[in-house]
């Protein structure tokens, strides 16, 4: 970066903060935005998400400080404190990096169960959502089967399927696990307060603790989280679920309906980053039909 660029990006942090900046660090790109760690002059260390441009990207970082407040007023897991979120810039806490140990994977597991506890008023949520760099429609609803089918299915699937992601065979298949969502959904449950986006990535391990980053926060399912644990292989994922379960048992069949859960995000992965992700789609959903 240049040191025009690091001048810029410390100004835009001081002006949202109210603090300079003393030290400025690019972390790297993700998703089209510019990450930053930063030192403040009253020495707090900081993580910046910035848009490139002068648009901005207000939507997706309101979405996830809505969501990171969000999930912070249930009280049940550690979440970074929101210092600033402007269009074109969110600041959060830094927080210095630990491992994931036993211990702290169970204590994960009992404090996401308590978080899902806190409930939500509807599936969805008051506020647009993104997921990565896209677009997540909250618009409440009641019944989880058809809202998880018509706003988390089916526009990731004609999203991937016009990007060349996916077959014309892979659509039907999806589209089949799309028409019997209700039979597939098990016992109805009320919405529980989820991070919907909670791939092993987006929990930091620090201080001993399991810290929930980067959500894509709304009222769901709360086996949406376990499985989206389970999918790219969160580690101590045996004592996390134990956590879980301890603290409140799942509904008979939890395990059979993984998949359905998945396809979801192996759907977003499909129109990010193309066909690639297709075979898993077709696994999953032949999986979740299988269930």
């Amino acid at each position: 970066m240049s040191s025009g660029s690091e001048a810029r990006y410390s100004e835009r942090i001081r002006r949202l903060v109210d603090v300079p900046v003393t030290r400025l660090t690019v972390a790297r790109v993700q998703h089209g935005y510019q990450h930053l760690t930063a030192t403040l002059a009253d020495g707090r260390d900081v993580f910046a998400k910035a848009a490139p441009g002068e648009h901005g990207h207000a939507a997706a970082f309101a979405a996830e400080a809505n969501g990171l407040r969000w999930l912070a007023e249930a009280g049940a897991l550690p979440v970074p404190q929101v210092l600033g979120v402007a269009e074109d810039l969110l600041v959060i806490e830094l927080l210095p990096p630990g491992r994931p140990t036993p211990d702290a994977a169970q204590a994960l597991g009992a404090g996401l169960a308590r978080l899902h506890a806190a409930g939500a008023p509807a599936f969805g949520a008051p506020w647009p959502g993104y997921i990565a760099s896209l677009p997540l429609d909250n618009t409440p609803g009641h019944d989880w089967g058809g809202w998880y089918a018509e706003q988390r299915l089916v526009p990731y699937l004609k999203k991937a399927s016009a990007l060349g992601a996916l077959s014309a065979a892979d659509v039907s298949l999806v589209e089949a696990v799309v028409a019997r969502t209700g039979e597939l959904a098990g016992p109805p449950e009320p919405p529980s307060r989820i991070h919907g986006d909670l791939w092993s990535g987006n929990v930091l391990w620090s201080g001993g603790r399991g810290w929930l980053i980067d959500p894509a926060a709304h009222g769901g399912h709360r086996e949406t989280d376990l499985a989206m644990l389970a999918l790219f292989g969160a580690p101590h994922l045996d004592r996390i679920l134990r956590g879980y379960t301890e603290t409140a048992p799942l509904a008979d069949g939890w395990r059979d309906r993984i998949p359905l859960h998945q396809l979801h995000p192996l759907l977003v992965h499909a129109c990010l980053f193309g066909a690639s992700y297709a075979a898993q789609v077709r696994a999953t959903a032949r999986a979740a039909l299988a269930a």
